[in-house]
């Protein structure tokens, strides 16, 4: 069973083709990271798949719902979660709860809002003033209001963006649990670390999906080849490695320095010299998600040209 099924959606503004022809498919219950760089159209691709906007081109289903013709059944079915949260900052936890929960027509209002603030860890602080939680909390009462109306997919935008590392830790333990009780989630993330807490992942550059499958799938297909430096002045021999044939990154990881190529060989060959250098060794790595999408984004064109 999928959640998602879409093919070939394109959306433009003006003259701006801003999601080109992009295809996904997200099974019931799985967790997958989309990424990109900031424009790349993962924002507009989701508010198109939650029924916000309408494709220009492209077909497919949601939950089973047309993407044209049922776009307002999806609304109801889908819990989105925005870049910003938005709250009446002077209503507490419970009071914007409630809000929410006319607005979706749940009753008893009571219950929903109840079980929600048990369900979300939220009771305790039921209470306080939205206008004085920290971003974590704020993070967690977003959640809360988006999964209240229990959807069956939940789409998030960069939601822990400016949240402390235990925060995002917590939130995505969460989300684990909600899928484990079968909830569908897409995820939009800039953060390596929750790339990789997802089942699969979706690289999109520019309006155009370069690549899908799990991370060790997307790394492997990259083809990309590490090699791992140690040595005194590595400012310095970051300058001298950048220059040479086959290095396509260089990039400095505390006390060591890694060098990224496509060309195993090439590679492997121009970086032989520097480890007759007294001191200095060079040795094969593991590439890492983040050399991929350096490569990725080096490799696309913007869109906005």
């Amino acid at each position: 069973m999928t959640a998602i099924d879409v093919t070939g959606l394109v959306k433009r503004f003006g003259d701006r083709t801003v999601v080109d022809h992009v295809s996904m498919r997200v099974g019931r219950g799985e967790i997958v990271g989309f990424l990109g760089p900031n424009g790349s159209g993962k924002t507009t691709t989701i508010r198109m798949m939650c029924g916000l906007l309408t494709p220009d081109e492209g077909e497919g289903t949601v939950l089973g719902l047309d993407l044209r013709r049922d776009s307002r059944r999806i609304r109801r079915e889908v819990g989105y979660m925005t870049q910003r949260f938005s709250f009446y900052e002077d209503l507490t936890i419970a009071e914007n709860l409630e809000f929410v929960a006319r607005l979706y027509q749940l009753s008893p209002v009571g219950e929903h809002v109840g079980r929600t603030l048990d369900e979300l860890g939220l009771s305790s602080r039921r209470g306080q003033l939205a206008g004085t939680l920290s971003g974590g909390w704020k993070q967690r009462l977003a959640l809360a209001a988006c999964v209240m109306h229990k959807p069956k997919l939940l789409l998030l935008d960069e939601p822990t963006a400016g949240v402390d590392p235990k925060a995002r830790r917590d939130f995505w333990d969460e989300i684990h649990r909600l899928a484990a009780d079968g909830l569908t989630v897409l995820v939009s993330t800039h953060y390596m670390d929750e790339a990789e807490r997802c089942h699969r992942i979706s690289y999109i550059a520019y309006g155009r999906m370069l690549a899908t499958g799990t991370v060790d799938e997307v790394i492997a297909e990259a083809g990309l080849a590490t090699f791992v430096l140690r040595g005194p002045d590595l400012g310095l021999l970051a300058r001298d490695v950048s220059g040479l044939p086959g290095v396509e990154q260089a990039a400095p990881f505390g006390a060591t320095l890694h060098v990224v190529g496509s060309d195993a060989a090439l590679l492997s060959a121009s970086l032989a010299p520097l480890a007759a250098r007294p001191g200095i060794s060079v040795e094969p790595g593991q590439t890492s998600l983040e050399d991929v999408f350096i490569k990725f984004m080096a490799d696309a064109r913007d869109n906005i040209q």
